[in-house]
């Protein structure tokens, strides 16, 4: 299976390392969960993130760029029989609405001929699991201590307003 990765982050191949950290930040804060709230985007962050680690590298985007250019003379090579493909990965897609995107970037039928580039991108997949879980669990973190501070605040106000109610009918008691 291939991946294209500049589809995925919505770049040219040329893209500068800035233009690749720009798309990788922008595709992060979009598919973030704290933006997505309700949705599931656990999958789309860790595609993000597995092709920002391919194409920061200097050698594995160098590899990959043999890859995605073989990967683009068979799709050229395919091209009739993707269109009828892409027709019916649409008709899939509006009967699984329930996900969150068409992932239009990714090619089952293309197999990476660089064994070296298709260990980096399987560790780049795990590597983009492994982070993407641990932002749930920090987003989760978060949430859970904002819960607590908010709790914790409630009561302190319902003390403080038990407080002064307390003076002020011991003081209106005094004075009668």
């Amino acid at each position: 299976m291939f991946k294209d990765y500049y589809k995925l982050l919505d770049i040219q191949q040329n893209a500068s390392d800035e233009e690749i950290k720009k798309a990788f930040r922008e595709q992060a804060i979009e598919w973030h969960p704290d933006r997505n709230q309700g949705t599931d985007t656990t999958l789309r962050m860790q595609e993000i993130n597995e092709a920002y680690l391919i194409l920061k590298d200097k050698e594995a985007r160098a590899r990959y760029d043999i890859e995605y250019n073989k990967f683009k003379q068979y799709q050229e090579q395919n091209r009739h029989s993707e269109k009828e493909k892409q027709k019916s990965e649409q008709q899939e897609w509006q009967e699984q609405k329930h996900q969150q995107t068409k992932r239009e970037y990714e090619y089952r039928d293309y197999k990476v001929e660089d064994d070296i580039l298709a260990k980096w991108m399987e560790n780049a997949k795990k590597q983009a699991v492994e982070l993407a879980i641990q932002t749930i669990k920090d987003f989760k973190g978060v949430t859970k201590a904002a819960a607590n501070g908010c709790v914790k605040g409630i009561i302190q106000l319902v003390i403080w307003v038990v407080v002064i109610n307390l003076i002020f009918f011991l003081v209106k008691a005094c004075n009668n």
